[in-house]
């Protein structure tokens, strides 16, 4: 096929046994729904548009990230994802080929239907509230693509996971990418930008433009952004919606579930990162999604910004020590042309302060990184958050009976101290990490920073410190082993 295929008339293109739906962005192998990441079907889609001809690889990188710049390699690691997704080289069957020094080419023969064309001919322009993207989303295909097939299935899926993590940029992707499937379109509402004596279900009628009674065949996504700023107001909302809208999904995003009936939720993980035993090669830091966001977005800010062999090393321990937080991540990198790389990477262990400049477009929250943490401390009780503030003296995971020992005190007794950190580790302030035995707790390192800063404030850290140091001794003498604390 030597022209381009014209995707106006094409909703269906045909090639080997798949059929890649062009408007529902799906790939169905027979019945089953082939997982991929979206920006591997952009890649897919820009290929088989050009079945048989050679896409340059400057070409192909322009149309699949038009926003930000990307590294060859990070191409060549979509190209291979996607080539092991369709099972390329299996049974003789070839899709993908590289032309050396060229480019890349769909080689194998396309068939275009448009008869079910019909089915999206009474579709309108589709209707939403949704903010301009400004910046690419970086790592999150997987993920994305994920809830992107879920959401159509499910009432109410929430978004969870620490500060700076990203919870509203993998939202609002989600939501862009379901325009087309909601006929009566997809409506956001940011929870921080609402007075809290604006009654919320009136706010959500008036943007859904809609009574309650009209909601009843409504076919729509509601996005809840930021539950956290009004939660039990936004749970009271979500059980009448749900019961009053058969047809309405709703995507939430907040710190911890909303626990209540229908709801799934899916937690957001901090970007990818080597294993610290892998090496100081270039090639396999760019495979790493926290590699990949800092390089765009140092790039972003200093054109001519390159990592270097040499640079591997620095950049890997700033995005570890920044734990592959993406919103942490945008915010250092923003740095490299004041700091360079050797400035910046000595600043880490100094605070949050490098991590202060944002875009000023941002929502005030998103423009530093002690402004992210400022929003989940100030929603903690008081006792939620002299709790962290002492469990910031663990500097690497911890036990239950480790935290009891050291950080217990009169107004944070045993006997309510571990529900209070089960607490913290639901709002997304602390990982649990499972294992064969007893399970662990962790703390982020930025969150730790934080949370230091509140102790040394308190004037509590010298006792802390030393009832920890002392919890420590006694262990080691007791059994003889090193005991992570």
């Amino acid at each position: 096929m030597d022209s381009l295929i014209d995707l106006n008339t094409a909703s269906v293109l045909h090639f080997g046994p798949y059929a890649f739906h062009l408007r529902q962005r799906l790939i169905l192998d027979g019945d089953r729904p082939l997982r991929m990441g979206g920006r591997a079907l952009d890649i897919l889609q820009v290929l088989v548009e050009r079945a048989g001809r050679v896409v340059r690889k400057e070409q192909l990188i322009a149309l699949v990230w038009p926003t930000s710049v990307v590294e060859e390699i990070n191409l060549r690691v979509h190209i291979a994802a996607l080539r092991r997704a369709l099972g390329d080289g299996e049974n003789g069957q070839r899709y993908i080929v590289n032309v050396p020094q060229c480019g890349y080419s769909f080689i194998a023969p396309v068939r275009c239907d448009s008869a079910a064309q019909g089915v999206f001919e009474g579709l309108k322009t589709p209707q939403h509230n949704l903010p301009a993207r400004l910046t690419p989303v970086a790592g999150r295909d997987s993920l994305v693509g994920g809830l992107v097939r879920q959401m159509p299935l499910c009432r109410l899926m929430t978004v969870t996971g620490a500060a700076g993590v990203g919870k509203s940029t993998v939202a609002l992707r989600v939501a862009e990418l379901l325009l087309q499937y909601y006929r009566d379109g997809v409506w956001q509402i940011d929870l921080s930008l609402i007075d809290d004596d604006t009654p919320l279900l009136d706010q959500v009628l008036r943007t859904l433009g809609s009574d309650l009674r009209g909601l009843s065949t409504r076919h729509a996504l509601l996005l809840l952004d930021n539950v956290d700023h009004r939660r039990d107001a936004c749970r009271a909302v979500v059980e009448t919606l749900l019961e009053a809208a058969p047809r309405l999904s709703i995507l939430a995003t907040s710190r911890e579930a909303l626990q209540v009936s229908l709801e799934t939720f899916q937690c957001v993980p901090p970007l990818t990162l080597p294993k610290r035993s892998a090496g100081d090669c270039i090639t396999e830091a760019m495979g790493h999604s926290a590699v990949q966001l800092f390089v765009s977005r140092a790039r972003a800010r200093q054109h001519d910004f390159r990592m270097r062999e040499q640079d591997v090393k620095a950049v890997l321990e700033i995005c570890r020590q920044l734990d592959g937080l993406p919103l942490a991540i945008e915010l250092a990198a923003a740095q490299v042309d004041a700091l360079a790389l050797v400035g910046l990477q000595a600043q880490m262990p100094h605070g949050l302060q490098v991590l202060s400049y944002g875009r000023r477009t941002a929502v005030p929250r998103h423009q530093s990184m002690q402004a992210a943490l400022d929003w989940s401390y100030q929603r903690l009780s008081a006792q939620e958050q002299r709790a962290l503030q002492r469990l910031s003296v663990f500097k690497m995971a911890f036990t239950l009976e480790a935290a009891l020992a050291v950080i217990s005190c009169p107004q944070l007794a045993s006997s309510r101290l571990a529900a209070i950190i089960e607490g913290l580790a639901r709002q997304s302030l602390l990982v649990v990490e499972r294992g064969d035995g007893a399970g662990r707790y962790r703390m982020l390192n930025t969150t730790r920073c934080y949370a230091r800063e509140q102790l040394e404030r308190s004037g509590e850290g010298v006792d802390l410190e030393r009832r920890h140091t002392r919890y420590l001794s006694r262990i080691r003498q007791a059994s003889g082993v090193h005991v992570l604390a």
